[in-house]
C-alpha cells in the first residue's frame, strides 16, 4: 500500500497485490478461495468486498481506478481515496472522548453487516458469485483450522507442544457444544482499530477488506474483543452464542500464535513486534486451559 502525491498536492492510495509485497511464506491451499480462511489477496476479492460493504452503507475508501490487465503495473492494482484523518487506534489512544462518536458509528456499521444474512458461508466473492465453500459448517471449518494451527504452533514452540493433547481435547469439547445454524452474517474477520480509518466528517471507514466473508457473527466479535480490549463495550452486540464465542476465542488465540510464528519463518521486517504478538496469544491460549 503506497500513498501517491500528485503535482497539485492531492493524494491517493495505491493497493498493489504483487508477490514481492507479500511477506507470508507460501502454503498449500493459499489460492483455494473455497476455504473461507485462505489468504484474502487480489483485486477480485477486494472489489467484491467493497461492493458488498458499500451497498450495506458501510463507509469504505472510494475506488478511483482499478487495473487487472497490467496496463499500469505488472500486478493487480487499485487506486483508492486517501483518508488522512488517522486510524481509530490512534484516536482512541489520543482522545477517547473524540473517539466516542466514531465508535458509535462503527457499531452501526457492524449492525448493518450483522443484519445482512446469507444462507451459505464463505468469502463474499465466492458466495455472491454463486459458489460453495469447503466444509459443512462455520464451526467445522474453524475447528479444522484450529487443529492445523495447533499442530503448527506445537512444531515451533515447546510450551504448546507440551499442552497439545489438552488443547486438542478442549477444542473438540467446545466444538461439540455448538448447535447448527442456517444463516450467516457479513464479517470483516480482522477488524481491529488499526483497520478503521476516520474520514474528515468523523465517519469510520473500514479497510483491509479482502477477507470479507459470510460467517458467524461471533467470529467477528471475538476478534473485536481481542483487539479493542477495554474499548470494546460500545461495539458489543446482544444475542451472541456463548458456545461459539468460547470455541472461536481459543481458535483465534491459536491462530494468532501460529500465524505470527509462521510469518517469522520468512522475511517479515518487524520481527520483535510479530514475536510479541505470538508470545501474548500463546500465553492466552494456555490460560484458557485453566478456565
Amino acid at each position: 500500500m503506497y500513498r501517491l502525491v500528485m503535482d497539485d498536492a492531492s493524494t491517493a492510495v495505491a493497493y498493489l497485490w504483487a508477490d514481492a509485497e507479500n511477506h507470508w511464506p507460501a502454503a498449500e491451499g493459499d489460492n483455494d478461495l473455497t476455504d473461507p480462511f485462505s489468504p484474502g489477496l487480489g483485486l477480485a476479492l477486494f472489489q467484491a468486498a467493497h461492493t458488498r460493504l458499500d451497498r450495506l452503507g458501510v463507509r469504505v475508501p472510494a475506488v478511483r481506478l482499478v487495473d487487472r490487465d497490467g496496463a499500469g503495473y505488472p500486478a493487480d492494482l487499485a487506486i483508492v481515496e486517501d483518508l488522512r484523518g488517522g486510524n481509530l487506534e490512534e484516536l482512541l489512544a489520543r482522545d477517547p472522548r473524540a473517539a466516542a462518536p466514531v465508535m458509535a458509528r462503527l457499531a452501526e456499521s457492524l449492525e448493518a453487516m450483522r443484519s445482512h444474512r446469507a444462507p451459505a458461508y464463505g468469502k463474499v466473492a465466492v458466495v455472491d458469485g454463486g459458489g460453495t465453500s469447503r466444509g459443512t459448517s462455520c464451526e467445522g471449518v474453524v475447528l479444522d483450522r484450529a487443529l492445523r494451527d495447533l499442530a503448527e504452533a506445537a512444531s515451533r514452540d515447546p510450551r504448546i507442544a507440551g499442552a497439545r493433547d489438552r488443547l486438542e481435547e478442549r477444542l473438540l469439547d467446545l466444538a461439540a457444544a455448538v448447535r447448527p445454524r442456517a444463516e450467516h452474517s457479513v464479517v470483516h474477520g480482522e477488524l481491529g482499530p488499526d483497520h478503521v480509518l476516520v474520514d474528515q466528517d468523523g465517519r469510520p471507514a473500514v479497510i483491509d477488506i479482502e477477507g470479507l466473508m459470510y460467517f458467524d457473527v461471533e467470529w467477528e466479535h471475538v476478534f473485536l474483543r481481542i483487539r479493542f480490549h477495554d474499548s470494546y463495550p460500545p461495539l458489543a452486540s446482544g444475542g451472541l452464542d456463548e458456545d461459539r464465542l468460547a470455541l472461536y476465542l481459543l481458535a483465534q488465540r491459536l491462530s494468532l500464535t501460529a500465524g505470527p510464528l509462521r510469518l517469522l519463518d520468512g522475511d517479515f521486517p518487524d520481527r520483535t513486534f510479530m514475536a510479541a504478538i505470538a508470545e501474548h496469544n500463546l500465553e492466552q491460549a494456555l490460560a484458557l486451559l485453566r478456565v
